[in-house]
């Protein structure tokens, strides 16, 4: 559901929820997630923890105002060094930038010594961007990981070749989407 990409943030370490999340849907992302995978449900008055949150395996970005118990337990359940942090003067910063691991893509207006000392920060190649046919709320027009991306139908031809170029994603061929399930399939198995 699309309302869940707002409300949830995570990575391969653990999955945020907010308190509105019920009994029944968590059981669900249990019985849907491998137990290694922590999931902690967290009361913030900043609920839609994905535009509040951006993160990948090792950083998370933070709106400023987010309660610091929750920027604890954000911490301790995605295994992540946090930084609270705004973009180009916005304090959405899931909204405005998307991180992987291997890179990043933020509000096209975020000035270059901002960038720099992001990228400095969270030791990640950024780049301003936009898409949508311009759009720089880059959190709600792209959904990415190590592997693959998605993004809105009016991406331009240009915005994707910059997020297949940032995100490290064109030498992800066939060859190695087998390799990726191969995997997938012996750590599900095992």
């Amino acid at each position: 559901k699309q309302w869940y990409q707002r409300r949830v943030r995570g990575n391969k370490n653990g999955l945020l929820v907010p308190t509105s999340t019920t009994d029944k849907e968590l059981q669900h992302l249990r019985n849907s997630l491998p137990d290694s995978v922590k999931i902690a449900r967290v009361e913030e008055r900043l609920s839609a923890l994905g535009n509040v949150v951006t993160c990948n395996d090792y950083v998370a970005l933070v709106h400023p105002d987010l309660d610091r118990e929750t920027e604890e337990v954000l911490a301790d359940t995605l295994q992540v060094e946090v930084f609270r942090q705004t973009l180009a003067e916005q304090v959405l910063v899931g909204s405005y930038c998307a991180l992987t691991n291997q890179g990043g893509m933020v509000h096209p207006k975020t000035p270059i010594a901002d960038q720099d000392e992001l990228s400095s920060l969270l030791q990640l190649p950024l780049v301003a961007g936009t898409i949508n046919r311009g759009s720089g709320a880059i959190g709600a027009g792209l959904v990415v990981n190590d592997w693959i991306a998605f993004c809105g139908q009016d991406t331009t031809a240009t915005e994707i070749s910059l997020v297949e170029s940032i995100f490290k994603l064109s030498d992800k061929g066939p060859n190695n989407i087998n390799q990726m399930r191969s995997v997938l399939v012996e750590s599900m198995t095992s």
